[in-house]
Formats: structure tokens, sequence, C-alpha cells
């Protein structure tokens, strides 16, 4: 995997700030205010921001930019809900928030309109965060297309059993794990061998021809200028936010991957490239 793709394990305020679109002394509030828990820090005492801080913080810079007040923001990122009394705004929005379905209405109205229709609590918080973290990486567009994942696994339950043994064995691929030890390129073929399954599911349910429809929607709604890829690499990934190429979004994105892990990715991207092309 080339460096330059290699996610962090944790970034320095400043590059959380840089990612959210927010600014360090924000997520000092945030800290001092109780709505984010101080991260740990590295042996310089600078905080360091790993993906469950980087995900709560998303959220946190979601809602407050849908207008929720920062009290009501604690409660609904709180581990249990509020005790005593609450405001209106309360009743009306933190058990709400509480919820996935309720975290949807924060995304954009492209992604979540994708996912409108699903039975309620078909999906999962990790799902929304990880198309929280596609549309501010890439665009509204892309985590649209990324929903029919998601889309397949909430209504399919032997689907989502099946991707939740695969996540479980790359997850066990931890830093005791050599990057040469077998079971990194059985997981990789596992990986594999569940995507293509999954791939199937989403074309054979009519999924694939939604994307289409998508693309579509899209270029209408944001017709090409004239002057087409002469920034493309410099594009605002689509959330209103300072501009990042995606390269340097992904560098700002921690993920704790082992080198094992990361090797099995690797792997697995290149199972997926020797695939025979579709007839």
């Amino acid at each position: 995997m080339h460096s330059s793709l290699i996610p962090p394990r944790q970034v320095t305020i400043g590059d959380a700030a840089s990612f959210v679109g927010t600014t360090p002394r924000t997520i000092r509030h945030y800290h001092e205010t109780g709505l984010l828990p101080e991260p740990e820090r590295g042996s310089d005492d600078r905080r360091l921001y790993g993906y469950e801080d980087m995900i709560r913080l998303l959220w946190i810079h979601k809602m407050a930019d849908a207008g929720i007040a920062l009290d009501d923001i604690r409660d609904a990122c709180a581990d249990t809900a509020p005790a005593g009394a609450v405001s209106d705004h309360d009743v009306a929005v933190v058990p709400r928030m509480r919820t996935p379905d309720g975290k949807m209405d924060l995304l954009s109205d492209f992604v979540a309109s994708r996912l409108e229709g699903l039975p309620e609590g078909s999906l999962r918080q990790a799902d929304l965060d990880n198309l929280l973290v596609i549309e501010r990486i890439f665009s509204p567009l892309s985590a649209a297309v990324n929903a029919s994942r998601y889309i397949a696994l909430a209504t399919r339950p032997g689907l989502r059993e099946e991707s939740d043994r695969v996540e479980a064995a790359e997850e066990a691929l931890d830093d005791t794990i050599a990057v040469d030890d077998p079971r990194v390129a059985q997981v990789a073929a596992e990986r594999h061998a569940f995507e293509q399954a999954l791939n199937a599911v989403i074309e054979d349910s009519g999924l694939a021809e939604a994307d289409d429809a998508i693309f579509d929607s899209w270029d209408a709604l944001h017709p090409a200028p004239a002057d087409e890829g002469e920034d493309e690499a410099h594009q605002d990934p689509g959330m209103g936010q300072e501009s990042m190429s995606v390269v340097e979004a992904m560098g700002k994105m921690p993920y704790d991957y082992s080198p094992a892990r990361l090797r099995c990715m690797e792997l697995t991207q290149e199972l997926a490239a020797h695939e025979p092309p579709a007839s």
C-alpha cells in the first residue's frame, strides 16, 4: 500500500480540526465544556485523536451545524440518557439524536434520501459513521453510492452476519500478528469472497441500477463547470467546509490499523485487481 494512502493511527488537534472543518479553539472549547472527552496525549503532551474521537467530533460538528444547542448535543452524545427535567428542545431532539435513525437526518439530503424506507433500527451506528466519513473525504455522491452496501446489509440478515464475521477476523489481525502470518492471506481471501457476494446482491437486487440514477441526479444538480478538471484535486469534498484534496483528507482521518491489517487490505485489493472481467 502506498505510504501516502496509509491512514494515521492518531492525529493532532490541528489535523482533527482541519478534517472536521472547525478550529482547534472550538475543539478545546468542546473539551472544556465536557462535550468531547479529553483524548490521550503524546510524549510531548499534545492531544492525540483516534478513530472514535474523530467520529464523535464529526457528529458534534454536524449537530452544531444543524442548530442543535451544545447542551442538547452533550446529552445526545452521553453514554446514558440525561437524568432529571429536560427542556422542550431536549424532548424533541435528544432522544432521536441518540439513535442511528436520528443521526441519518444529519447526513446530506442526497445521502439521507438514499436510505429512506429502510425498516426502523435496521441501520447500525457504525454504518452511518462510515457514510459520514465517506461524505467528508469524498462527497455526498460517493456516500450515496456506498449506501447501497448498507442497504443490502440492513435488509439481509445472513449477509450482515457474514460481514460481522469477516470484520471480527480483520480486527483480530492486531499488532501481535506478523504481516507474513498465513492468517493475513486467509482473512484477505475471506474479505474478497464476501465483497464478491455483496456485489452480487447489489446487482441482483436492482441497487446497482439505483446507483446509476444517483449519478444522473447528481449531474443534474451539479453541472460541470467549463474548466472542469483544472482544480479537481482540490475541490471541496461536498460538505460546505474547507477544501481538501482526497489524499489530504485521508491523511487526517485516523484508523487504528496494525501492519498486519494493512497488509490484509493490500492483499484484498490485489485479489480484486486480478478478477476476470464481468461477461
